[in-house]
């Protein structure tokens, strides 16, 4: 590179001297010197820096040979560079004292531990470095030897050992089941058929036979457990299944009629499915359904799209922007290719299958990605015993598994990648109700389902099952009757159970639950104020004139503090006298009533018109007369002078007149 540049040079100035420098042989002397001084730098990037107490006068020699070949300032007297292979002393000429083998291992270590992992300062010499998967350690002494170190366990091992003993405890599926407190909602007298928790873990929703629909809002209550909302969305039907979008804006109700509504979170109606032809045959021309409904659930992944299962032998799919005519249409079949009653519906957890529980034991699976539903996908005929309903269906949270639960008293769980056998059975649950669920706990590993209880049995109780081989491997007692429906919550990790006394109840953790029922056990119970609004009927009427405006009415106590403040109504009427009297009161007469009403009787004086009310309105004709104050001074002016007849003329022509010959008296 420097001859190119100098011949460069040469061309560009074309002068002699510059040829003659060329030619000169301290110059090339130089440019081969400047190569291997490049040499010399490339080389010693790969050199190992390490220090060492027996190689400082080594050290010093060689820096001051070093001296004038190096690039650079001069290094530091202190600075101590140490080489770890024969190689690079040589390259620099430099003979390096033979060292002990032990002491060189030591050396390359910690110069390997310093230049891959340390940073900062170099270890003490006296280092004890735990050796790992043994209790032993390498003791570094002043003489470059190493000797072995037994190492006793520590307090920070052995608490190491209890977190360890503790993880696998954490690992027990049974200890994160939320048992430790209760809580008891009344919703009714009757069983409790639905139970519903939205997404977020805000709100529950529960549902009986006895048609009402009641909404509880954890973050709204208080210690006395009220919920705030209660309605009959379908009037006189039982309520057969409840269940929130998977957005948790909007509620499935389904009942005993043929109509399914949807809801809002605070029981307002948005839709309702519209009832089929009843007089059709073939229930592909009927827009909806025509018998009553068994069952129903939302897609996990169209959230406007959900699913029911009636009693007319077909599964129909719906959108929640069309309510006048179903999406789709699925008839389910027996054997023989006759209808046969789904009672149990579900979607798979990415919404590609499309399952039904029917009458005759049999589960039939769909494939939602094929438009036509003619077909099913998977089958297995005999899953349950012929004539027994199917009365729930869920699929685990990997979606690998089926679990159903049969009126035939079993819980079975299916593989959907073989559905001809299942994967384990328990059929010792009793079940009397069409609608008992069966859930997945959220790791997966347990299967929890209810117990109706048989004659003469008052234990009520949840078992939980295993999930492998669906052993009982806890039972939990809950009330004196039997268990309907559970849920469990992944996100709150709180169970929910109804019962068929028309009590839900509630269990949690504080340790290993969140926010939920904890949310409203937190606040105390509102005092109930006793405020009476006066009842009388109140005629609006904002238009009119303020003397015939009523007011509006208040409660009982702002009218007290008003009167109150009234220092003539708020007067305490006198007491009664007890002795002689005070303050101008007779206590010994007039003291009562019928005293008073004789008293005055007595000390009335005696009236002289009292048997003449004629004389005793003409009494006052001579005042009037004198001084008119109610008609006369309106007509003074116009009034004309009264004239009026002397009665004691008319006396005098009575007897001045002869009367009638017959009437005159007979002489003699």
């Amino acid at each position: 590179m420097f001859q190119e540049a100098r011949q460069t040079a040469i061309e560009r100035t074309g002068g002699s001297n510059l040829q003659e420098a060329a030619d000169d042989p301290s110059i090339n002397e130089l440019s081969s010197s400047h190569k291997k001084k490049k040499k010399k730098t490339k080389k010693s990037k790969h050199i190992r820096k390490h220090k060492s107490s027996s190689d400082e006068s080594s050290g010093e020699g060689k820096s001051d040979v070093d001296s004038d070949s190096e690039i650079g300032p001069p290094l530091p007297p202190s600075f101590k560079p140490s080489f770890t292979s024969s190689s690079s002393s040589e390259s620099f000429g430099q003979s390096v004292p033979k060292e002990p083998e032990s002491k060189r291992l030591n050396e390359t270590d910690h110069a390997g531990d310093d230049d891959d992992d340390e940073i900062g300062p170099p270890l003490p010499p006296k280092l004890v470095r735990s050796v790992t998967g043994s209790k032993t350690g390498i003791e570094t002494e002043n003489n470059g030897n190493s000797k072995m170190k037994t190492i006793t366990p520590s307090e920070d091992e052995e608490d190491d050992e209890d977190d360890g003993d503790t993880g696998e405890e954490n690992d027990n599926p049974l200890n994160k089941i939320p048992t430790s407190h209760e809580i008891v909602f009344d919703h009714g007298q009757k069983t409790i058929s639905a139970l519903a928790l939205d997404p977020s873990g805000a709100r529950l929703v529960t549902g009986s036979i006895d048609f009402d629909v009641k909404l509880w809002d954890f973050a709204g209550m208080d210690a006395s457990l009220k919920s705030f909302r209660s309605l009959r969305p379908c009037e006189c039907h039982q309520i057969r299944g409840l269940e929130y979008s998977p957005t948790g804006e909007s509620l499935l109700v389904v009942a005993g009629n043929a109509q399914a509504k949807i809801i809002d979170r605070d029981g307002f109606e948005v839709m309702e499915c519209v009832k089929g032809d009843q007089y059709l045959v073939d229930q592909a021309s009927t827009k909806g359904h025509t018998a009553a409904l068994n069952s129903g659930c939302w897609n996990p992944k169209v959230k406007e799209e959900f699913l029911t299962c009636a009693n007319d032998s077909t599964v129909r799919l719906w959108d929640i922007n069309s309510k006048f005519k179903h999406k789709n249409i699925i008839k389910t079949k027996s054997t023989g290719g006759r209808k046969t009653i789904p009672t149990a519906c579900t979607y798979s957890n990415d919404g590609r299958w499309v399952v039904a529980g029917c009458t005759d034991g049999s589960i039939q699976i769909w494939d939602h990605n094929k438009y036509a539903f003619v077909n099913v996908a998977m089958q297995n005929k005999t899953a349950h015993t012929n004539g027994s309903d199917i009365t729930c269906l869920r699929f685990s949270y990997d979606g690998s598994s089926l679990a159903s639960r049969g009126s035939d008293d079993t819980l079975k769980l299916w593989d959907i990648r073989n559905f001809k056998q299942p994967l384990a059975s328990n059929s010792s649950l009793p079940n009397a109700f069409p609608m008992t669920d069966c859930v997945f706990s959220p790791d997966d590993k347990l299967l929890v389902t209810g117990i109706s209880l048989r004659k003469n049995e008052k234990e009520g109780k949840i078992v939980f099952l295993d999930r492998e081989s669906l052993q009982v491997v806890k039972e939990m007692h809950v009330s004196e009757s039997s268990t309907v429906r559970i849920l469990w919550h992944p996100k709150l990790n709180q169970m929910v159970v109804g019962c068929g006394d028309g009590q839900v109840k509630l269990y949690y953790d504080p340790d290993k639950s969140h926010r939920g029922a904890m949310l409203c056990l937190v606040k105390r119970e509102r005092k109930v104020k006793q405020t009476e609004i006066m009842a009388s009927q109140n005629i609006i009427t904002p238009y009119a004139l303020p003397m015939f405006r009523q007011g509006r009415p208040t409660s009982t106590k702002k009218f007290e503090e008003r009167i109150r403040k009234d220092p003539v109504k708020s007067h305490r009427p006198d007491l009664p006298i007890a002795g002689p009297g005070t303050g101008g009161r007779v206590g010994a007469k007039g003291a009562t009533l019928s005293q008073y009403v004789a008293q005055q009787i007595v000390s009335r004086k005696p009236d002289p018109y009292e048997k003449d009310p004629r004389g005793a309105i003409l009494r006052h004709a001579q005042d009037a007369a004198e001084n008119p104050y109610w008609v006369d001074p309106a007509y003074k002016k116009t009034q004309p002078q009264t004239v009026f007849r002397d009665p004691d003329e008319d006396k005098k022509e009575e007897e001045d007149e002869p009367g009638p010959v017959w009437k005159k008296k007979k002489l003699g």
